[in-house]
Order: structure tokens, then sequence, then C-alpha cells
């Protein structure tokens, strides 16, 4: 299909969804927020937005490529590693005619008024991609942040791994000081390749009132693998999030480990789907989240379609203090015999008698409970590097230290 012809076919279904609400969440009226232009420039990063985009992972060292972007302007978009692409999605889409046939292709362009918003607006957001058997020797780095009152930024970001490359990418979002009114729309389509993987860590830390939505998918190849961890440790007004992974080919694997705290006053509604379409496709979703008195719904869902498929969902919840809460929603669908789906979930408080133990080491109450706090955030994910390892270690402890 020629472009005019695929953006004017776009544009229709996107018009029939403007106000179509999302199905989790909270409603969010879109005529608040306005977009900026690019009128930024890197010179303009002051010592702290610096500071916010080191602690969502943000350095200058040990990257094989970055983007940066504020508002609607793209501030940085540098290679730094032969067969790993970085740039730009509205230079990449000049660049390469080909990327028609990979836009909207995971996330429908329909799916609520947040798809249909990105798809009438201007694209900004990046493109990531791993040439064919390249491996990414230092975690490419992306950040999207957020410096203006009242902006609605709005990115489409496509990240490709070519048959039998290896890509990691950490991305952080975050939003300038005093920044408590905004609204961040994301739409992600991950295409992992045959024999290919990404791992993709995404650090969130928006502040008050900053509306977070964030709509993406994978399809995973033959032998593929995604590996998708998302960390949000601080406050946001409202986020809700429910990316998908179709597996259409044979053994391909999607593993999904999810970190929250929803603080006072937070509203979270996140979770994890993955589809095994294939056979011997194969998913695991491990969950931790804890309440200090915000409103935190988790959901997960395995959809079995295939003969010999294997999926596990697991969701740990820890409630600490007397308001908010923690609501677990795990789902298993099964439409073959030969297959082996399981869920488990578990939420509750502190023992008195963990502390209790604790304190007779020597500890106080609050060393003792940091202690628990730490061990159970301590998810063992499989499969990262481990420079990428370190640094989301890194990331919580840092969290941890200004929340306990």
């Amino acid at each position: 299909m020629h472009e005019t012809e695929l953006n004017e076919r776009l544009n229709k279904l996107a018009l029939k969804a403007v106000n179509k609400k999302s199905k989790f969440g909270e409603d969010v009226d879109l005529g608040r927020y306005k977009e900026e232009g690019e009128n930024l420039k890197k010179a303009e990063v002051s010592k702290a937005d610096r500071k916010k985009l080191s602690d969502v992972g943000v350095q200058e060292k040990s990257r094989s490529g970055s983007y940066l972007q504020f508002d609607s302007s793209v501030l940085e978009e540098r290679q730094l590693q032969r067969g790993i692409e970085i740039m730009s999605i509205s230079r990449a889409l000049k660049k390469y005619g080909w990327l028609k046939d990979y836009w909207w292709k995971a996330v429908a362009v329909d799916q609520d008024k947040f798809t249909a918003y990105s798809q009438l607006h201007r694209p900004m957001g990046y493109f990531i991609r791993a040439l064919p058997h390249a491996k990414s020797e230092f975690p490419v780095q992306a950040c999207l942040y957020i410096k203006k009152k009242g902006t609605v930024q709005s990115v489409h970001n496509l990240i490709i791994a070519e048959e039998g490359s290896k890509l990691d990418v950490i991305t952080g979002c975050a939003v300038g000081e005093g920044t408590k009114d905004a609204l961040h729309i994301g739409i992600s389509e991950f295409f992992v390749k045959k024999n290919a993987t990404i791992s993709f860590t995404m650090i969130h830390s928006w502040g008050e009132n900053v509306i977070v939505r964030p709509r993406s998918a994978a399809i995973v190849e033959e032998n593929g693998t995604f590996l998708s961890n998302y960390i949000n440790m601080r406050k946001s007004g409202s986020t809700q999030m429910y990316p998908t992974s179709y597996c259409v080919g044979k053994n391909s694997t999607v593993r999904y480990n999810t970190i929250l705290v929803a603080p006072e006053g937070s509203n979270i509604d996140v979770g994890s789907r993955t589809v095994l379409k294939a056979e011997g496709s194969k998913t695991e979703m491990i969950s931790r989240v804890i309440s200090t008195g915000g409103n935190a719904y988790v959901r997960g869902d395995i959809d079995g379609q295939a003969k010999n498929v294997r999926g596990h969902l697991e969701c740990r919840g820890l409630i600490l203090g007397d308001k908010g809460f923690v609501y677990s929603v795990p789902e298993l669908r099964a439409g073959l015999k030969d297959l082996d789906l399981s869920h488990e979930a578990a939420i509750g408080k502190i023992a008195e008698e963990e502390i209790f133990y604790l304190m007779t080491k020597g500890l106080s109450e609050e060393e003792a409970t940091a202690v628990i706090v730490r061990g159970f955030l301590n998810v063992d994910i499989r499969g990262l590097p481990p420079l990428l390892d370190k640094e989301i270690k890194r990331t919580i402890e840092t969290s941890l230290s200004s929340m306990l």
C-alpha cells in the first residue's frame, strides 16, 4: 500500500476512536493539555534536570547509543556502536520507506483515544534497531522527559531486533522540577525476529498529577526472546498500561518483570499479557508491588493457543500502612489440552515476628522494615547483561533510600 493511502486509512480508523475510553484506568480529558513545538536545546538541560535523568539510568558512558527528548524537542540522537541504529522516528521514517510496514502493526491504532491521538499528531519518539547478528556491547539508552507544565508528550517508538541479533535497551522517563500537571502518551512497538533477543528496561519517575498512558506490544518470532522490565518507585497521579506480547514463532519466549511502589496519592493500573500462538512458546510474568498508601491494580493474562506452550504468572503484594490497596487480577486462558499454565498471587503485610527477629539482632524497627522490603523487591531477572542488572539494582536501591 502506498504511504499516502496507508496514512489516510490509519487516520480514518483513529478518527473513529478519538473519544474511545480505555478499558482500564481513569478517563482523561485530552483537551486539558497542549503539545509543545521543538524549541529546546541541549544547553538548556539544567543541573536539576541532569540529576533526575541520572535517577532513571541516564548516563554518558557505557552506552551503545543515546536518544534524549524533552517535551517535543529531540536534544540528542547518537549511534555509538556499529550495527546498532538509534535516531528520531521522524528521521527514520524519511530514511527507510519500508518502516511503514511496521507502523501500527503490533499496536492497534484504534485501541483507544490515546492511540488515536498519537496517529493524528505529528510522530515523535525514537527508532532503535539491531542489524542482523549484531550484539549490543552496552545498553542503548533513551530518555523521554517532560519539562513544561500542561504539556502532552506524545511519542511513537519502533524497536527492531533483526535475525540473530541481541539488543539491550534502558529507557528512563521523568519530569522537571515543579512539573506537576502533564500527560505522557507512549506508543512502543517491538519486533523480535528469528533467533533474536530484546531486553527492554523502563524506569518511570513521574510527578504528582502527571497522567501516564503507555501503549505497547511485541511480536516475537521463532526462537526469539523478549524480556521486559518495568520499574516505578515514585509517585504519579495516574498510570495505566497493559503491554501485550504475541509469540508467533515456534519456541519463542516472553518474560515480564514488574517492580512497583505506589505512594499515597498514586493511582496505578499496570499489567502484562502474553498470547502464546506458536508451538513450544512460553512466558513468565513476575510482579512485586508495594503500597505505601497508594492504589495499585496489577493485571496478568496468559492466553494459550497452541500445543506444548507454557506460562506462569506470579504476583506478590505488600501493604505498608493503613491506606491504599493492591488488587491482583490474574487470568489464564487455555483452548487446548497439551499446555501448562499456572498462576500464584499473595498480598499481605510484613509479619511482626520477622521484624521482631531482626530487632533481636540489633536493628531498629525502621532498619528491620527496610531489610525486609529490600528482600521483597529483590527479583532475579534472568537474561540481563551484568551492566544492566547492576543499574537496575542501583535504581531500586536509590529509590528505596528516599522512600524508607
